[in-house]
């Protein structure tokens, strides 16, 4: 069996992409608490990839900005690709087969698609995954899951 639900707060604004056959498609980066503290007394956090397809990514998009705490359950898949300079990437991600909004914060912008890929009419464009995939980077600034 491959299941997983999380509860955790969004890192980023939620941008939908066109994709092969009029399908739309957005990644975000899920913060998740773990349930215990470090030796420094810290609650620390897991930063999970989730991916989302068609409606659940039109309406996740379009409720949910950074810092809204979601519930996602789906399935985890592991994949790779090659990017130019021949190295090989790895992913794991969570497919979210459903994505519960429990306190939305508003989006710091009402564009909805990514900036490199806006959508024009009769147009569909695949992106490139190495272009649109980046690991979460701990910052200083981030967000409590509380």
């Amino acid at each position: 069996m491959n299941q997983v639900s999380l509860i955790g707060r969004m890192t980023k604004d939620p941008f939908l992409r066109a994709v092969s056959r009029g399908r739309v498609q957005s990644n975000f980066i899920l913060a998740v608490n773990r349930n215990f503290k470090n030796a420094q007394g810290e609650i620390e956090a897991d930063f999970i990839l989730c991916t989302l397809w068609g409606n659940i990514a039109e309406n996740t998009v379009k409720h949910c900005g950074k810092g809204s705490l979601v519930g996602v359950t789906g399935r985890i898949q592991s994949r790779s690709f090659e990017r130019e300079d021949k190295s090989r990437v790895y992913v794991t991600e969570v497919i979210a087969d459903r994505v519960q909004f429990l306190a939305t914060k508003s989006r710091s912008t009402t564009e909805l698609y990514a900036p490199t890929m806006q959508m024009q009419p009769n147009t569909v464009e695949a992106p490139n995954e190495a272009e649109h995939f980046q690991l979460p980077q701990r910052e200083n600034n981030e967000l409590p899951i509380t």
